[in-house]
């Protein structure tokens, strides 16, 4: 009766081709991971669904299913566009637009950062700031426009103030929401290493809650446009709104076509901004959006 000697190199060869026939490769493992996500990003992706939307719009006032006195063709939207360009009508009145968002975007953003901070970093402030903010949430900004109309008029102030009091909401939640959910690990560290409050801050609050605080930026910005709308045509001489308005007292259905147009390509534009933003600053994470 013969044996064969045990080769334990031969043994361990064999087991690892065994393995590598049995499980796949890194590579192929990668693909197969590849292929369960989103997929590579594609370029001006964002740009897709409203091109569609475009494409269709055209498409149905091309073959007549569209009514062109309750929806001019795009055709027509874009020579109205062009006459209010030449006249300097459109310019003027987004100029005049555009600084009403900023400037409540920039104070409620401000005022919505300041409030989480203090909310998110003591619990005596989120006693006391919490809760009113919480009720304002429930309180529709829009709702607050007669009372405000009292307290500061109908001019400039009231506008700004009214499209930061729908700005600093988002702001606040997120941004607080991200401070809450830093993993206490870091505050630890941050105690052991000696790091004073100025340097916890800065090291360790700032960069955990800006993944909340961007996404915050994100509904800030749609809340900024969306109350610029309504203000602007509340006694308003100036404006996007203002011209629409005018332009439906006038039945001119183009001209207010037109007005929408911008503010959707508006917040197209800077929630498309604030995405970019966002890509580069948290470029260190590893997420599904690649």
């Amino acid at each position: 009766m013969s044996t064969t000697a045990f080769d334990p190199r031969a043994a361990a060869a064999t087991a690892t081709d065994d393995a590598a026939v049995s499980s796949p490769r890194p590579h192929a493992r990668a693909r197969a991971r590849k292929r369960l996500g989103p997929g590579r990003p594609i370029p001006y992706g964002w740009t897709l669904g409203p091109l569609l939307l475009l494409a269709l719009w055209a498409a149905g006032s091309g073959a007549g299913l569209i009514d062109a006195r309750s929806l001019p063709a795009p055709w027509t939207i874009a020579g109205t566009a062009g006459d209010l360009i030449a006249d300097g009508r459109l310019q003027s009145n987004f100029a005049t637009s555009a600084q009403r968002a900023l400037l409540g975007l920039l104070f409620g953003t401000a005022a919505g950062l300041l409030l989480a901070l203090v909310s998110g970093l003591s619990r005596l402030g989120e006693g006391i700031v919490d809760g009113p903010v919480q009720i304002k949430r429930a309180i529709p900004s829009l709702a607050l426009i007669p009372l405000l109309v009292l307290w500061f008029g109908i001019g400039e102030t009231m506008k700004v103030i009214t499209i930061a009091l729908g700005v600093f909401v988002p702001i606040y939640i997120h941004t607080h929401n991200g401070l809450r959910t830093i993993d206490n690990r870091y505050s630890e560290l941050a105690e052991t290493v000696r790091l004073s409050r100025i340097q916890f801050v800065r090291h360790v609050v700032l960069p955990g809650a800006l993944p909340g605080f961007l996404l915050g930026l994100r509904f800030a910005v749609t809340a900024a446009w969306l109350a610029l709308v309504v203000v602007e045509q509340v006694n308003a001489t100036s404006g996007i709104g203002y011209m629409m308005e005018l332009a439906r007292t006038y039945g001119q259905t183009d001209v207010i076509i037109v007005g929408l147009v911008v503010y959707g390509l508006l917040g197209l534009v800077s929630d498309a901004l604030v995405r970019l933003v966002e890509r580069r600053t948290l470029a260190w994470r590893r997420t599904l959006a690649g």
